[in-house]
């Protein structure tokens, strides 16, 4: 099968925990929109957990797809709680795919006080062994340092040795940041940025955006930026990565924006 080509629909989105008064709608909106673009693989972030189950295991039942979480992610939750629908409820990472999940690594990240891990996945693709990293990054002003180690983690993860193979590497983060900031310049020097390679100076760049209103203006090294992510990289020399086209959703479904940020999608040929 090493001659055989595929395209892969890769996808990125930070679906916004259980933030807002809505978030019961949201969760459909989200469904109806993973349903009407169908990606074969998708990274998630801010995704809830609570008594045994979580948002991934939610959708994927109702995608008719395989999930994968592990946790803590980002943002730590909420004290004093928002709502009393949010006691008791974790924050984590979650993947969804087409193909069998056949094995998934909580890796840590680097972090003063949270504990935080990036998913590491391997995915049964019919070329062969598919991996794939889900990540998120600190954003506050006062934990730039911290960013910019965990940027470095996360390029250090993809790019290693053992995830050579026929198949791309693929990162799927939300890592609050675009690539003006200096310590996103090396993974732009390893990695492909899909979106960036299908698209213009003219499109709209932007997941965190004033077009949204969930997005919340006082995350001003975030807003109206793009900061949400599918990169790869190839597993090896003689498989390249191409990128048909990348687009960012910017949908509501039934007046209503399923998150706070802009789902990204990728079709790669690998």
């Amino acid at each position: 099968m090493d001659g055989e080509q595929a395209v892969i629909r890769a996808a990125t989105w930070n679906v916004w925990w259980i933030f807002g008064e809505q978030w019961h709608a949201r969760e459909r909106g989200i469904i109806a929109t993973l349903e009407e673009w169908r990606p074969d693989v998708v990274g998630l972030q801010e995704v809830w957990a609570i008594a045994g189950r979580n948002q991934a295991e939610t959708l994927g039942a109702e995608l008719g797809m395989y999930a994968a979480y592990v946790e803590p992610g980002l943002p730590p939750t909420p004290l004093p709680l928002e709502s009393d629908d949010q006691f008791g409820v974790r924050m984590g990472l979650g993947l969804l795919s087409r193909w069998p999940i056949t094995s998934v690594e909580a890796h840590p990240m680097p972090s003063t006080d949270r504990g935080l891990v990036a998913l590491l996945a391997t995915i049964a693709h019919p070329l062969g062994p598919l991996n794939v990293v889900v990540g998120v990054t600190s954003w506050e002003p006062d934990r730039m340092g911290e960013h910019a180690a965990q940027v470095v983690t996360l390029g250090e993860i993809v790019s290693g040795p053992a995830f050579n193979g026929r198949l791309p590497v693929l990162l799927l983060a939300d890592l609050n940041a675009d690539f003006t900031w200096p310590d996103m310049a090396r993974l732009r020097e390893t990695l492909l940025d899909t979106w960036g390679e299908a698209n213009d100076y003219t499109a709209d760049p932007r997941t965190y955006s004033e077009t949204n209103r969930f997005a919340a203006a006082e995350a001003e090294l975030q807003y109206n930026r793009r900061i949400d992510h599918v990169l790869a990289r190839p597993g090896d020399p003689e498989h390249p990565v191409g990128v048909i086209s990348s687009w960012i959703v910017r949908d509501e479904v039934d007046g209503l924006p399923p998150s706070d940020h802009y789902l990204v999608v990728s079709d790669l040929s690998v």
